[in-house]
């Protein structure tokens, strides 16, 4: 799969001071969860998915990047992933660019059908895995279409996970938000909302704010 701004986005900003134990849900091809590796010091990172191709992938991406030794990859369906021993108290911080088109009709592309709709992985049942696998103090980050993401917001509240923090991301200036970025925690507490804009209105460059988050992350940033 290519790496999509979805994933970028997620693995650039989810939130990894403090966190030395960390959870990507459903890591596809391990992007996000390298990222998080780039991102720390001393940071362990977990990597589930369920597919096979993606996980043989991941596994190969992980061994060939420069912090493999803090990486691990489980081929397993986060339903049937049980907390590690070495993390007892639960993990820091999870992740999760998980799967959104829960309606319509299949498409032929099995790989790109798999990753849209929420039929492998309904957000009730990642729901439920992190707050299984979250420690008390620990952060729940995900991405999400606005409409999907304010869904998920209230399915969130039945599991006792309180969005803490919102981001709405628009691709430029005059557009409407196209997703957002959205953290949770088990203790509820004021949500504080942001915006980020990706692109000028009239350009592709890159907004300062965007440009920060990711530079890191292109070879020609």
């Amino acid at each position: 799969m290519k790496v999509g701004t979805d994933g970028i986005l997620l693995g650039a900003w989810a939130p990894t001071t403090h966190s030395s134990t960390i959870l990507d849900i459903g890591t596809g091809t391990g992007l996000i969860a390298i990222m998080l590796a780039q991102r720390t010091v001393r940071a362990t990172i977990h990597a589930v998915e369920v597919e096979e191709a993606a996980y043989l992938e991941a596994t190969h991406n992980i061994a060939a990047c420069p912090w493999s030794e803090r990486l691990l990859a489980f081929h397993a369906a986060i339903q049937d992933f049980d907390l590690p021993s070495s993390i007892s108290q639960g993990y820091d911080l999870i992740v999760s660019n998980p799967p959104f088109f829960s309606g319509g009709t299949f498409s032929f592309n099995q790989d790109r059908n798999s990753v849209r709709h929420t039929v492998k992985l309904p957000h009730s049942d990642l729901l439920r895995a992190v707050r299984q696998l979250l420690n008390e103090k620990g952060k729940f980050c995900t991405i999400l279409p606005l409409i999907e993401g304010l869904r998920f917001q209230e399915l969130a509240e039945s599991y006792k996970l309180y969005c803490t923090r919102q981001v709405e991301v628009k691709p430029r200036p005059s557009k409407p938000t196209a997703r957002l970025l959205l953290t949770f925690g088990k203790e509820k507490q004021p949500i504080k909302k942001e915006v980020l804009i990706l692109q000028e209105e009239d350009s592709n460059l890159r907004m300062p704010a965007y440009k920060a988050l990711t530079e890191a992350f292109y070879l020609n940033p």
